[in-house]
């Protein structure tokens, strides 16, 4: 396993980190499986857990916290809020009110008393980067968290958040968790430069983007990826973006074989391959899905690897642009764009 330092925090992280979002009903993953899944991950070196209030309403924390019970001190542990939990209206966003709740039941749920990184899981538009800021300093200073991130956030509010924590004398986001694979490459336009700039840590999302680079997704193969499943339209092939990412996976495919690696391998090895990742979360459901990604801790690709890559896939480009998650919100409601 490699390890890297966390943006400017002086954190060692694993440049493969453990993703919890399948641990529970969303990945019909049991405690015991999440619990073996997280003594395999450990033994092989991984040291950064993260997770979200979101996922599954609580259950993946719940588990995260009974997997990892008597080694908390060897575990770079995160969350996330600000996702919608239940219907009620102000149980969601980044209010100072919310904030507070949400880490007090995670850290409950986590059987904590402290997270490591704390995320901000969406840019929430109705609440000032002053109340967000100012909410999680405070939490800071409390010793409820050690540092705070955010996560699928634009570039531009990126940069107006690091701004404002200087203009108002408050802490600042030290990490940002964007997505990015080989098939979704647009934040290498506009994200991952920012990123640089202010020194942040870049954990990403989805390597494998969606399980289209997992090996599973192959012309002529009935897909059985739990994402299939919660959003089949994803890799419907009448979709022409997805016509598009089912002809990248077949030449990507060739191109982890003629270089001797598996299709998860090369994923996994180009995005750690940016200088401006710090890790790449890995989402397994199951140990055999776990042992497939760790095979990845080390590799290295060469320039010419990198190169037959970007013949496939140009960079800064998102083969479906639909799926992008850090879409300015006056683009998705007319709302916000009319008067």
């Amino acid at each position: 396993m490699q390890y890297r330092t966390l943006g400017r925090t002086g954190v060692q992280v694993s440049t493969l980190a453990l993703g919890a979002m399948n641990f529970g009903a969303i990945g019909r993953t049991t405690q015991d499986e999440a619990t073996a899944i997280v003594d395999a991950a450990l033994e092989a070196g991984v040291n950064l857990i993260d997770t979200a209030d979101f996922y599954g309403e609580g259950e993946s924390e719940e588990m995260v916290g009974k997997a990892i019970a008597g080694r908390r001190d060897d575990i770079v542990l995160a969350t996330k809020a600000t996702m919608p939990i239940g219907e009620e209206r102000n149980h969601r966003g980044s209010s100072r009110r919310w904030l507070y709740k949400a880490l007090d039941d995670s850290l409950r749920r986590l059987g904590v008393d402290h997270v490591d990184l704390f995320q901000i899981h969406r840019w929430d538009p109705t609440t000032s980067d002053e109340e967000t800021l100012s909410a999680l300093t405070d939490l800071q200073r409390a010793g409820k968290i050690r540092y705070f991130g955010s996560s699928t956030f634009p570039a531009y509010r990126i940069v107006q958040a690091q701004w404002a924590a200087r203009e108002l004398r408050l802490g600042r986001y030290v990490t940002e968790q964007p997505s990015y694979s080989i098939l979704q490459r647009g934040i290498e336009s506009h994200v991952l430069p920012v990123t640089q700039e202010y020194g942040l840590g870049v954990l990403v999302w989805s390597p494998l983007a969606s399980g289209w680079l997992s090996g599973a997704v192959r012309k002529g193969r009935e897909v059985t990826t739990s994402r299939s499943r919660m959003l089949p339209e994803r890799f419907d092939l009448s979709v022409p973006s997805n016509q598009a990412r089912s002809k990248a996976v077949e030449r990507l495919a060739e191109v982890a074989d003629q270089a001797g690696l598996t299709l998860i391998q090369l994923a996994l090895g180009f995005v750690n391959a940016h200088p401006a990742v710090t890790a790449a979360l890995i989402g397994p459901r199951t140990l055999d899905h776990l042992r497939s990604q760790l095979a990845a801790a080390d590799t290295v690709l060469p320039s010419d690897v990198l190169d037959a890559i970007d013949e496939i896939v140009a960079p800064g480009t998102d083969l479906a642009p639909q799926e992008k998650f850090d879409t300015p919100p006056a683009l998705l409601d007319a709302s916000l764009r009319r008067r």
